[in-house]
């Protein structure tokens, strides 16, 4: 059941219906649950069991986690000794400990199981590239990397002293809660539970929000996504005609494609949400107007890299243990994110120039931080240009490692990025017969696009300005209507299901 399609909008209308009709909490809880599982259903039932059946799991985990069985100083009538409740209370916390290693083991592995294992099969058994065992793969379940995460997250949370919910409803409905199950936003279980309990019907121009977001992200993925899709797919499937001019434009192409896609998927997940009366989280904050790839990491995916900061730079030591294991720490984190997004070469590349520049970054505050003369290139018009410059040709060509995962194809590209002209049938098949278009105006369309990002941009967070209400139901029908006149026959998968 695509987000973008008519069933969907049937689907949801038909939930809203039942949720705002009932008056209990219980039975509105049982109706996200029961069309979460209707929902998943559409796409992989199958896979089902196995996510109610890591749900019990994890929040048996939590349980486990969260009780606080060790003796108090006081609590029984007999006194024991200040010594023997420390050893106790030692002994529990290391059984703690165990629970969640245990928990963190067998969520990592699921996940391991389903994106690595094929690829470790072949490396085993060294299996020819072309035969039939090495083009064999389990289909993941879709959401798998989400779900996972914030397993995690509920599990380290509660060890840290978060409460541990006894109500296998609530946490079951917030697991496998079809607006953010398949591709986030990573939502952690006590701020989406509070919510559970002091829902309220939405106002008026919450409903308007929410229905705002929707349009506007299906604009974002079914107009302007998928467009961009189909010449990047044109031109990086057949990059041995592509000429360099073809393969810059493809990787502009292909970042605000990106941008575009998930962020779109991200609008409808918020804007479905509201209408339920839940708040998700952000997960982008214009992200191509950084200066800097600490800042960059903190408006792309957010809510990713909220979880990379708290479950794995800060326990890894974060900052706090000198200029050198900080630069460390930021590669490591980012090669597990790499990781994390795929089993194929091209990922762990792309993680490790992000936990490069990363580092660059912070010698560079460092270094700025010693010499005044650097703080105030960084800080004058053109050193903040020059920064966002780097900033984005360091994001954008990165861009190509996780389109081509493949080193072959996206090596190729980055020795092709310069001195190399396309053939005449590669322009005559991809821009004429293709697009119906050209090269400039491919180019000026994805200059106008960028344009449309500037105004927004300034709008927003330059002059704090947003539509009001009624303009926003407004432009609702408009959007959908162009959507369905505009957005290209057969729309693109979303990039994101793939991780």
């Amino acid at each position: 059941m695509k987000f973008i399609s008519i069933f969907y909008g049937i689907f949801l209308l038909s939930v809203l219906g039942i949720y705002w009709t009932v008056s209990e909490q219980k039975l509105r809880l049982w109706t996200l649950l029961i069309a979460s599982i209707v929902f998943y259903a559409s796409w992989h039932i199958q896979y089902l069991p196995l996510l109610l059946v890591l749900t019990f799991i994890n929040f048996r985990f939590g349980l486990e986690i969260g009780k606080n069985t060790s003796p108090g100083k006081h609590s029984q009538s007999w006194q024991i000794s200040n010594e023997e409740w420390q050893f106790s209370q030692a002994d529990w916390n290391l059984r703690r400990l165990k629970i969640l290693c245990l928990g963190i083991i067998l969520n990592v592995v699921i996940l391991l199981s389903f994106k690595y294992l094929p690829s470790l099969l072949k490396l085993l058994f060294n299996l020819p590239i072309n035969s039939p065992e090495a083009t064999f793969k389990f289909i993941a379940p879709l959401g798998i990397s989400f779900f996972t995460f914030e397993c995690i997250s509920y599990l380290i949370d509660v060890y840290r002293g978060a409460p541990a919910t006894e109500n296998f409803l609530n946490f079951a409905a917030y697991k496998l809660l079809f607006l953010k199950l398949i591709s986030g936003p990573i939502t952690r279980y006590h701020n989406l539970a509070v919510q559970f309990n002091t829902v309220r019907f939405p106002s008026v121009d919450r409903w308007a929000e929410g229905l705002w977001l929707i349009a506007r992200g299906a604009v974002k993925k079914g107009i302007l996504a998928d467009n961009l899709g189909i010449f990047v797919d044109l031109c990086f499937g057949n990059l041995q005609r592509a000429g360099s001019a073809d393969l810059w434009l493809a990787t502009f192409a292909y970042g605000l494609q990106l941008y575009l896609d998930f962020n779109g998927y991200v609008d409808i997940a918020r804007g479905s949400a509201l209408l339920f009366g839940f708040v998700l989280p952000e997960n982008f904050n214009f992200p191509y107007f950084s200066t800097n790839i600490a800042d960059f990491w903190r408006r792309w995916h957010i809510t990713l890299g909220d979880w990379l900061r708290n479950y794995l730079y800060f326990p890894l030591g974060g900052s706090r243990q000198g200029l050198i294991r900080t630069c460390g720490n930021l590669l490591i984190v980012m090669l597990i994110a790499g990781i994390w997004h795929g089993s194929v070469w091209g990922f762990v590349v792309w993680g490790a120039v992000h936990g490069i520049a990363l580092g660059v970054h912070r010698l560079t505050d460092a270094m700025s931080d010693r010499f005044k003369i650097l703080e105030l290139f960084w800080q004058n018009p053109l050193g903040i240009i020059f920064a966002w410059f780097l900033t984005q040709l360091m994001v954008f060509t990165s861009w190509i490692w996780f389109r081509l995962p493949n080193l072959q194809d996206s090596v190729f590209v980055i020795q092709h990025l310069w001195g190399h002209t396309a053939d005449a049938q590669f322009l005559e098949k991809v821009y004429v017969e293709a697009l119906n278009s050209s090269p400039y105006q491919v180019s000026w369309l994805l200059v106008f696009l960028s344009v449309l990002m500037i105004i927004a941009y300034g709008f927003k967070r330059g002059m704090k300005l947003e539509f009001s209400w009624p303009i926003k139901l407004v432009f609702v029908p408009l959007c959908f209507y162009a959507v369905w006149i505009l957005a290209p026959e057969g729309s693109l998968p979303y990039i994101y299901f793939d991780f």
